[in-house]
């Protein structure tokens, strides 16, 4: 195993960490040189081994190193963190739903990760190598530091407190840009916290100056230990659909473009190994209010194109705030070589309103999803990618809810109550808006309180009464 650069094309030895090229200062990927002997086992072989390592119950096989040949083989099982993560479901959207869209869909929720998104993949992975490097002595004493616009810092700090006695951890925020409930992970897993005015890009470009100057561990998806462990989101959805991906698009949100990056190099891989015969369609979609990477894709001739970072504005989908993604130049190349394979187009980028997002969000979750608005804005660009002709009919898409929809509860709230700040663009819509309704029960002299609860008649009396308002509302009809 080797860091590769993207640039000047050099490898490094993985016995040092490294971020950035040396020479060329150019982002990095973990490349296995022998990679070519794990085609020496049949796809069908590699079906069985997957499908049986599902049913073990060896915790360092049980999450991501379910895919261990793939995802650090030199790591030994003992060195490996397993909290939880991976084999997150994928559940099928009803048929109301499917209606709706136009197509069958699935949710993998992802939220449904030890620390509530998919950021544990990377962190299993970064923590997994760092655990290694440590108990092989070639560490000591680590700061495990991290930007981030909430779930990268919440994962961060999960890991590094269950490696605790070796490993400590700091994370740095957008001051007011990050949800209480992604604030209060970190601060529960003891982290330190630091808030610094700006966005997410400004905290990026401190933790780089911090990397370069002093002895720390970078766990941003510039870390390319980070996209091997995301890598697995791939190595589930062909385990899942049985490794048969013809007529199956993918569809992800971008932020520091780190996850589409893994998700990309996990399906060439698998394809590679013969472990599946096609590569799935790829759509990543962003937000108007964050949208380098949709710009740079918008000029079709690829001559042309050149990238330019953005200044964001407010999104809901927060986590994907990112005007300069660290991860471009991997997409780039990514992007490139996916085509290359398929020999036609299969990789499409698509933008989306702050509106739509929000709807599509609480349309999922009002049929029985819980899609946070990461989710949501995958949603909202499969219905785009549909209108513009990337995605058929007979296909089938997987949407990555990439976060707890607890998270962002508070953007719900928002919606509920009409107090969106207007930089964000978003009106609720009657239909879709939602209110607790109090009761309050004439003719009942006293009402329950804690401490002091209601007896005989007077119990009788309340519940008779709160009976009958509720059936009124409900237009409920008697036995």
């Amino acid at each position: 195993m080797v860091y590769r650069c993207l640039g000047c094309a050099e490898t490094f030895d993985i016995d040092a960490l490294h971020y950035v090229c040396p020479g060329c200062q150019q982002v990095l990927l973990i490349e296995d040189l022998q990679a070519d002997r794990l085609k020496d086992i049949p796809g069908s072989t590699w079906h069985e081994i997957f499908d049986y390592r599902k049913m073990l119950t060896e915790p360092s096989l049980r999450g991501i190193y379910r895919y261990h040949e793939f995802i650090g083989p030199m790591l030994p099982l003992e060195s490996i963190v397993y909290l939880g993560e991976g084999n997150t479901p994928m559940i099928q959207s009803n048929k109301r739903l499917q209606e709706q869209v136009g197509l069958t869909l699935y949710f993998k929720n992802d939220g449904q990760n030890p620390s509530a998104s998919f950021k544990d993949r990377g962190m299993a992975s970064a923590f997994s190598y760092l655990s290694h490097m440590i108990g092989t002595g070639q560490l000591t004493d680590v700061l495990a530091i991290c930007a981030s616009t909430g779930d990268t810092s919440a994962a961060a700090a999960l890991y590094a407190a269950y490696l605790q006695k070796d490993i400590k951890s700091a994370v740095l925020l957008p001051h007011g840009k990050v949800t209480p409930q992604q604030l209060s992970q970190p601060l529960g897993s003891g982290a330190h916290v630091f808030e610094i005015p700006g966005v997410f890009d400004d905290c990026m470009k401190v933790v780089e100056k911090l990397s370069e100057t002093y002895h720390v561990a970078l766990l941003n998806s510039k870390n390319a230990w980070r996209i091997l462990g995301q890598e697995s989101y791939a190595y589930e959805i062909a385990q899942d659909f049985d490794y048969d991906l013809r007529n199956v698009v993918v569809v992800v949100p971008i932020g520091n473009a780190g996850n589409i990056t893994a998700v990309m190099r996990g399906f060439l891989k698998f394809l590679d190994a013969g472990i599946i015969d096609q590569l799935p369609k790829i759509i990543g979609v962003q937000s108007e209010h964050a949208n380098p990477v949709y710009r740079y894709y918008r000029e079709p001739e690829p001559s042309k194109r050149r990238f330019e970072p953005v200044s964001v504005r407010p999104s809901v989908a927060q986590a994907a705030m990112i005007g300069n993604p660290v991860s471009m130049p991997r997409v780039i190349q990514l992007v490139e070589h996916y085509q290359r394979r398929t020999g036609e187009p299969k990789v499409f980028f698509v933008e989306v309103t702050e509106q739509e997002i929000m709807d599509w969000e609480l349309l999922a979750n009002r049929n029985g999803h819980i899609a946070c608005t990461h989710g949501g804005e995958c949603l909202a660009g499969l219905v785009q990618a549909i209108k513009l002709g990337h995605v058929m009919a007979d296909e089938c898409a997987v949407l990555d809810s990439t976060a707890h929809a607890l998270k962002f509860a508070g953007f719900q709230d928002y919606y509920f109550g009409d107090h969106f700040p207007p930089e964000y663009h978003v009106k609720p819509k009657a239909a879709l808006k939602n209110a607790p309704a109090l009761i309050s029960p004439k003719g009942v002299d006293r009402l329950p309180e804690a401490g002091y609860p209601l007896e005989d008649e007077d119990l009788k009396r309340f519940v008779d009464c709160v009976a009958i308002d509720i059936a009124s509302a409900l237009s409920l009809k008697k036995r």
